[in-house]
């Protein structure tokens, strides 16, 4: 992709320009690393969207019957991001749709103000339920990540940490996570319970937009800058339509009179309010028109290429990136592919000892290099430098290869 600048040149992007060196992402769509690169037609439609003004609530309608048509909810919002959907929905299982009570979020003083939560499932990313003004009630002890056994958190130890005081039940989605998601919806909604899903990078396979909300999730969480390829800051909020209208509540700029105020009803329903609250807890959080109509581009463009067209359109590129590292000394190439979705991935394993240089030292001095290349670490200590197709641009594999054949020769 190439830019003019105001000298004429047209050989310069807008990161040389600005005097910011691009990185070769080989990780993952991390948003450390900026996301993945965004298709044109994404990219396209962002920059048309800014050419109007538009009714702020009434784009998040339109995308709430769109993102529904997507993921069977009955209701859908485009966020800043999955953990800004994580905010919004807490929010939303706090407050219902009373005002006062959004009005004086995060203090839940006198509310429902915990979240139980599997203690497997706690990540850093719960801050965002946390910031809510709720406590999170861990429950459950993961003897089988801790090696001292093989049971995890069931579902009836979610169902004895509820109380009047519970607000939500949270689930991190995952190939290993428990207890299944079907025991922990019916153990909530026995006890009349919300569950809010954090799913957010639960993308590809695309059938996974609808199987939280199948499985009784009342609010499901989505990231938009990962596989579907929307804005890094975007994120989807998917579930019961009052639990999302009280999200949107709490996000949306609500400096409007009442008798002003004329909501789009594919999302607000003005008569079961007794008036607007001030600006929310999720002000901050604000989404831009053109992060909307990017994301639901994003989204159509996600699900019409299917799984299938996206694992062979990842897979050359990783053969390609193998075929350019084998026959490096003392290295072991390999394509190995996620069980959840067949995502490919290149393995690179190093004989470290007669390379005299360790997996981290290998990722550290391709980050450090230039061009700088993000190499996934997760497994350096098993002497395993991880690449991934998700974030690569057209003809990365090459500049890849060419950049660890020269740190390996030079050891």
């Amino acid at each position: 992709m190439t830019d003019a600048d105001p000298t004429g040149n047209r050989n310069t992007t807008v990161y040389e320009r600005l005097g910011v060196p691009t990185v070769i992402n080989a990780h993952t769509t991390a948003t450390r690393l900026s996301g993945g690169i965004m298709r044109p037609e994404v990219a396209d439609a962002m920059r048309e969207a800014t050419q109007w003004t538009v009714d702020m609530a009434t784009l998040e309608a339109r995308a709430s019957e769109l993102i529904a048509g997507h993921t069977g909810a009955e209701a859908g919002y485009v966020t800043s991001g999955a953990a800004a959907a994580l905010l919004l929905g807490t929010a939303a299982c706090v407050t219902g749709l009373d005002p006062a009570r959004m009005n004086r979020l995060p203090d839940t003083t006198g509310m429902k103000n915990e979240v139980v939560v599997p203690r497997s499932h706690r990540n850093f990313y719960d801050h965002a339920v946390r910031a809510a003004g709720v406590t999170l009630v861990e429950v459950g002890l993961s003897d089988r990540f801790a090696g001292a056994g093989v049971r995890d958190t069931e579902a009836w130890e979610i169902a004895a940490a509820i109380t009047d005081r519970t607000a939500a039940v949270l689930y991190v989605a995952g190939p290993d996570a428990r207890p299944p998601l079907a025991e922990v919806v019916t153990v909530a909604h026995a006890a009349g319970v919300p569950v809010l899903v954090d799913a957010a990078a639960q993308l590809p396979p695309a059938a996974n937009l609808r199987r939280f909300v199948a499985e009784g999730a009342d609010l499901v969480c989505f990231s938009g800058g990962k596989a579907i390829g929307g804005p890094q800051a975007s994120g989807i909020l998917c579930g019961r339509r009052d639990l999302v209208m009280a999200a949107a509540l709490q996000h949306l700029d609500q400096d409007i009179l009442w008798e002003q105020w004329n909501p789009p009803p594919a999302l607000f329903d003005k008569a079961r309010l007794p008036g607007l609250p001030q600006h929310g807890i999720g002000r901050p959080a604000k989404v831009g028109k053109e992060a909307i109509v990017g994301l639901l581009t994003a989204l159509d463009l996600f699900v019409a290429e299917g799984d299938d067209a996206r694992i062979v359109r990842w897979t050359a590129q990783m053969e390609r990136l193998a075929d350019g590292l084998r026959g490096i000394p003392h290295t072991a190439v390999r394509i190995v592919r996620d069980r959840r979705n067949g995502t490919p991935t290149v393995e690179l394993t190093l004989d470290e000892a007669a390379l005299g240089l360790d997996a981290l030292e290998l990722v550290r001095r391709l980050q450090d290099g230039r061009p700088s290349v993000a190499a996934n670490p997760s497994r350096v200590q098993d002497g395993i430098v991880l690449l991934a197709p998700v974030a690569l641009r057209p003809d990365d594999e090459r500049t890849i290869a060419e950049r660890v054949r020269a740190i390996l020769s030079a050891g």
